[in-house]
């Protein structure tokens, strides 16, 4: 999420703006492997027909997740996948952005205290709690000498945070000054910031089988006062020390996920698996994996190469290079972003993928509703027998040419999907994909988690590459206890 994208995507009708979401943890422990858990959540959404999703101003999607060690289940909601922290002493249950694109993990703190600005889409739901560190007999400030406290506030000097600390000078040659972690200011690539200070606290995550638990005495986070355009915390799965995978001890190994399909946004009785740990990357022999770029500028987020883009079986469309290697500077590449909404392709190949798909659909354009919706390309597509929703069939499928030879069809309804009620024997269905905006820093492209819906995507961090099965994810999600019947 943390990446070079200031298109704010304009807003849709029905979508998960309004979304209630209410979260429950069910794990189940691997009694074979100790290194992972199962976790699972669900939702409850008061969006009306069709589910679908909303770009917020940070292209950020939101889904749930819950912590820690294994299969952890994900759910959408309103822009993205959630996951449910126990911070404190006693346990204080927060609701945060599961996100790839970045380290940091941060909450709201204070009841009252809390203030976001921007954030009018939230004014009136309750979607997330705040944390308050005085109610926590074990939450702490970290030191100014804090590894973490050195990473947050991006210096190459350790004894920078100190000395804005108010650290004296025969203390930061003895090492020995105790003060805080200055306040810090943590930016996303969309414009969003957020403030607030470097806190440790016990974090735990509970097992459903009596006695399974798992508990960081010492986890670090961000407890936020005040945000811009970031009303909901985060749970930075990046590739840094300070990321959530990092300290909970799964950086080295790997995990996975599968997001289930929109039309389940409803359903609180069905969560998307999560999988952290060593069972994430088992019995993956047959599995395609692309080779994990490391981006010089960006060296704790996940890129991958991008050769070709397939629309139908008629023509493959080879992209520029800079969506398959970086640039002197280190701009490029093609970046897996759990907390981007949709996939973001750079000009002009975005334009030519447009236009061969428009050559292959003869369906009626709907430009009122690309429009009002801001996205470039919707047709109203006919519905056999006057079933509620059209056939993703009668549409051109795209398949995405990874490095490697890996190919990935995506599945349907991760491209085109309905932005309305069906009339007429008919629904409109627009693209899911946007272009990148103007500028060569950062990555050349995004593919985002709308596009990784029923995909299994597993980042095997030990061999660095990176896996992409089509999966039912509602099946996978039965198989792991994940659904309720």
């Amino acid at each position: 999420m943390a990446i070079a994208l200031n298109k704010i995507t304009t807003f849709l009708f029905f979508l998960l703006v309004n979304s209630l979401v209410s979260y429950s943890i069910q794990s189940l422990a691997s009694p074979r492997n100790p290194n992972s858990l199962i976790l699972g959540l669900t939702l409850a959404s008061r969006a009306s027909f069709p589910t679908y999703p909303k770009a917020s101003t940070s292209s950020r999607k939101i889904v749930s997740i819950d912590v820690l060690g294994a299969k952890k289940p994900s759910r959408e909601v309103r822009d993205g996948y959630l996951i449910s922290l126990n911070i404190g002493t006693p346990p204080q249950v927060i609701q945060v952005l599961m996100d790839t694109g970045s380290d940091l993990t941060w909450v709201p703190c204070g009841n009252l205290s809390f203030d976001c600005m921007e954030c009018d889409d939230y004014r009136n739901n309750k979607l997330m709690a705040t944390f308050s560190p005085s109610y926590s007999s074990s939450s702490y400030r970290a030191s100014c000498a804090s590894p973490f406290c050195i990473d947050i506030h991006g210096s190459d000097n350790p004894l920078d945070p100190c000395t804005v600390a108010g650290c004296s000078l025969s203390t930061l040659v003895k090492a020995t000054c105790s003060r805080p972690c200055p306040s810090f200011a943590y930016t996303y690539g969309a414009g969003g910031v957020v403030t607030g200070l470097l806190t440790r606290d016990t974090l735990r995550v509970n097992g459903s089988s009596p006695g399974v638990a798992k508990e960081i005495p010492k986890f670090c986070f961000g407890c936020v006062g005040s945000a811009y355009r970031e009303p909901i915390g985060i749970a930075g799965f990046g590739r840094g020390t300070l990321s959530m995978a990092s300290q909970l001890g799964f950086l080295q190994k790997g995990f996975s996920h599968c997001f289930l399909a929109f039309k389940y946004a409803n359903n609180p009785n069905i969560s998307s698996p999560l999988v952290v740990g060593d069972i994430a990357l088992t019995s993956k022999d047959d599995m395609q994996f692309t080779p994990m770029l490391n981006s010089p500028m960006y060296p704790n987020s996940y890129y991958v190469g991008l050769e070709a883009i397939t629309v139908g079986n008629v023509s493959a469309t080879e992209v520029p290079s800079s969506l398959r290697e970086f640039d002197s500077l280190g701009n490029g590449g093609l970046k897996i972003d759990s907390g981007t909404t949709y996939t973001h392709l750079p000009e002009p190949f975005y334009s030519q993928v447009l236009s061969i798909l428009q050559s292959t659909i003869n369906y009626p354009r709907d430009t009122g509703m690309e429009m009002q919706t801001g996205f470039d390309l919707c047709y109203k597509v006919p519905r056999p027998n006057n079933n509620t929703l059209a056939s993703d069939d009668l549409l051109p499928s795209i398949t995405f040419h990874f490095l490697n030879n890996v190919s990935l069809v995506l599945p349907q309804g991760n491209h085109f999907y309905p932005v309305s009620a069906p009339s007429n024997a008919a629904v409109v269905k627009c693209l899911m994909f946007q272009s990148m905006d103007d500028g060569d820093d950062g990555p050349a492209g995004v593919f985002g988690s709308f596009q990784q819906q029923n995909v299994e995507v597993v980042y095997d961090l030990e061999r660095e590459r990176v896996g992409f099965q089509p999966m039912d994810c509602a099946s996978a999600a039965s198989s792991q206890g994940l659904h309720k019947t």
